[in-house]
């Protein structure tokens, strides 16, 4: 596994309906940056209200899903074209779980929560019905928090360590999100991992209805 490319956002305004939002989906490749504790220096998090944070830090896809999502789409798609900012060869052969560990040069990255697909990205992309068709797919990629920053380096080496079998996958986590019906047990499941701040406040105050 090696790291493919290094991708930084830009600030911008889009008009989404009727609204006007800035955003900073559209990233550019750079061969080298320094990742802090709040994600890599020179990005831009524009929504910090739904993206960004100590927990989302990072987001991470990979080469692998990109080919995959070249063949259903029949076009090309560039590193970073879904607003990654790492992009990786692939993860491995074992299923992502919230947290594994990555380490990618002096950067050790830990596996949080999925991407859920949104109407900033849907308008990014310009494919129709694409929030569905992402969700279908479940290839989300992972959000990362930060816990050694560093300086990472387009070519660098790519190793991840797993949390362990008995963690709940990433994938559980992403179904989840999309099963308003799910059990107490399955929320409580992904509740003992270290997910997202953002995901551990929505599967709280739905394991919260249970009791009430």
């Amino acid at each position: 596994m090696k790291l493919e490319a290094i991708n930084l956002g830009r600030r911008e305004t889009i008009r989404l309906g009727s609204r006007t939002l800035d955003t900073g989906i559209d990233k550019r490749p750079v061969n080298r940056a320094t990742v802090g504790l709040l994600g890599v220096e020179g990005d831009v998090v524009a929504d910090t209200k739904h993206h960004g944070g100590p927990d989302q830090a990072v987001y991470l896809y990979s080469r692998a899903d990109y080919d995959w999502w070249e063949a259903e789409l029949g076009r090309k798609l560039p590193s970073g074209t879904f607003g990654e900012n790492l992009t990786v060869s692939d993860f491995g052969p074992e299923e992502l779980r919230p947290g594994d560990r990555v380490r990618i040069g002096a950067v050790l990255l830990e596996l949080t929560s999925p991407r859920i697909p949104c109407s900033v990205f849907a308008q990014h992309l310009g494919e129709r019905q694409w929030v569905k068709r992402f969700a279908a797919a479940e290839r989300p990629g992972p959000y990362a928090r930060v816990l050694g920053p560093g300086l990472v380096e387009v070519g660098a080496a790519v190793e991840r360590t797993s949390a362990g079998a008995d963690r709940p996958t990433l994938l559980e986590s992403f179904r989840l999100y999309y099963d308003k019906d799910a059990p107490a047990q399955a929320i409580e499941r992904v509740l003992a991992a270290p997910v997202s701040s953002r995901e551990r406040v929505s599967l709280e105050k739905r394991l919260r209805k249970f009791a009430s």
